[in-house]
């Protein structure tokens, strides 16, 4: 079967978090909101008297996504990392030639031929492999890099919102284990983020394509006739 290799799945993924109503987990693999200040840490833990509570809910990693910095930062990135997955794509494409014309010449191959075209794909999926996973990690750092670096900002503009609208508490839907079962629509202030962070920046809206392509679906690479550790996760 003909396989294709992706370079990292989650910048197509992140950079169509464009919906802040999305259920998409783009950046299941990054922190969430970065850890208030610590004044603000010790305001939370003060104990306060607070009869009517006001609570609102946040998907804070799909509102970073969703910022028109971050829409602009991921489509960067997307175009920084072409010319690898155009590189590791050929690799893969040489690799199932080679196979496909080692399965074309069936028996009228001597051993010896046999064994020498075997050992030739052995070394290319090897290096594919290595080449693909060197290439994994880098994409993953600098998509973790730059959320961090985003993520600082827009939660800057959160602390700021959340204090004008005299909010009690605000919860992050978006990560992986929220304690948030049920919430009524109207206390969901992602949008709202969104906007106050995109006029602040001043950053405009990115242009529709004119066609977008559907994200891409995690493909694998040719495995090995070796066995291989697995490919390192990224970093949390």
């Amino acid at each position: 079967m003909k396989r294709s290799f992706t370079l990292v799945c989650l910048l197509a993924s992140a950079a169509g978090a464009g919906s802040v109503a999305s259920s998409s987990r783009a950046f299941a693999q990054t922190p969430s909101a970065p850890a208030p200040a610590a004044q603000s840490a010790a305001r939370l833990s003060a104990p306060v008297d607070v009869p009517n509570p006001k609570i609102a809910i946040i998907a804070f990693q799909q509102a970073v996504a969703a910022t028109n910095e971050g829409q602009r930062n991921f489509a960067q990135l997307r175009v920084k990392f072409e010319p690898k997955q155009a590189t590791l794509k050929s690799q893969s494409d040489e690799i199932d030639s080679l196979k496909k014309q080692l399965q074309d010449a069936g028996s009228t191959l001597s051993e010896p031929e046999r064994d020498s075209r075997l050992r030739t794909i052995d070394e290319k999926t090897k290096s594919l492999q290595r080449s693909a996973e060197d290439a994994q990690n880098e994409a993953s750092t600098a998509i973790n890099d730059m959320y961090q670096q985003l993520a600082q900002k827009v939660y800057t503009v959160l602390d700021a919102y959340s204090n004008q609208n005299k909010f009690t508490i605000v919860l992050d839907t978006s990560a992986q284990q929220t304690p948030v079962l049920w919430a009524n629509q109207s206390s969901d202030i992602t949008k709202a983020v969104v906007d106050a962070y995109n006029a602040k920046s001043g950053v405009p809206a990115q242009p529709a394509a004119a066609a977008t392509p559907a994200a891409p679906r995690p493909s694998s690479v040719p495995r090995s006739t070796t066995p291989r550790p697995s490919t390192t996760k990224p970093p949390q």
